[in-house]
């Protein structure tokens, strides 16, 4: 995936002026690079066989197939397609959060800061595959029982959080239930992006998050800070 699951071994090679010592003079380092070289290629691979084929119809010869690797190599990793599974569910839980510790990072409204997360989220599913692995095995492969808790209450607790922060910078009604919301919000992008996935691939998802924006925030937002809400450069992108 584009979000820096390829960890290449030339950002851990030693500089040549310096001297061997350590596990670099035995050669235990090298040995070290090459197999998280072959773990990370292996992870992209799994990623965008699950991405397309979903968990049950992945197999760990494709992966293997696709990562140009032995098996043997790919079970030295990952003891089952479960474990893999879990691996990417986890890699793409890691990069959304750096990604989203970005945009907490910045000074945008609570409001803005929330549509510009799920903005985020869209603009990566459509463009990483290891986000788009990780979304179909957490919302459409739970009968594998993958760990999938983590990425929904994560999500749930910033969105919770944000909420009501608006509420107190004027741009949400006083009396919503915040963590009410907040699962509504999670729930209706579920299913928005899935419906988008079966019907365009996600080609049309920028457009039915615009649409989920447009028909949801009339009924949340103040009526006198509506107008400038729907204004926000974060519903433009």
């Amino acid at each position: 995936m584009d979000g820096g699951v390829i960890m290449t071994t030339e950002s851990r090679v030693p500089s040549r002026s310096t001297p061997p010592s350590g596990p670099t003079a035995s050669g235990r380092r090298p040995s070290q690079e090459r197999a998280q070289a072959t773990r990370a290629a292996v992870l992209l691979a799994a990623a965008s066989v699950f991405a397309e084929r979903g968990y049950a119809r992945t197999t760990l010869d494709v992966v293997a197939l696709e990562a140009g690797v032995t098996k043997g190599a790919l079970y030295f990793h990952f003891a089952s397609k479960h474990d893999l599974a879990n691996a990417v569910i986890a890699e793409q839980t890691r990069v959304m959060r750096e990604g989203a510790d970005e945009i907490l990072a910045g000074d945008a409204s609570a409001i803005e800061t929330l549509i510009l997360l799920v903005a985020a989220y869209t603009e990566r599913m459509v463009r990483e595959v290891v986000v788009a692995a990780g979304v179909k095995l957490i919302t459409e492969e739970i009968v594998a029982a993958l760990d999938i808790v983590e990425p929904y209450e994560e999500w749930d607790s910033i969105y919770t959080g944000l909420l009501e922060r608006a509420i107190v910078e004027g741009d949400l009604r006083p009396d919503i239930d915040c963590a009410a919301l907040s699962h509504y919000i999670i729930g209706a992008y579920t299913g928005v992006q899935q419906v988008s996935n079966s019907l365009t691939q996600r080609a049309d998802l920028p457009q039915r998050v615009a649409e989920m924006w447009r028909f949801l925030l009339p009924g949340v937002v103040p009526t006198e800070r509506l107008e400038a809400v729907l204004a926000l450069p974060a519903l433009a992108r």
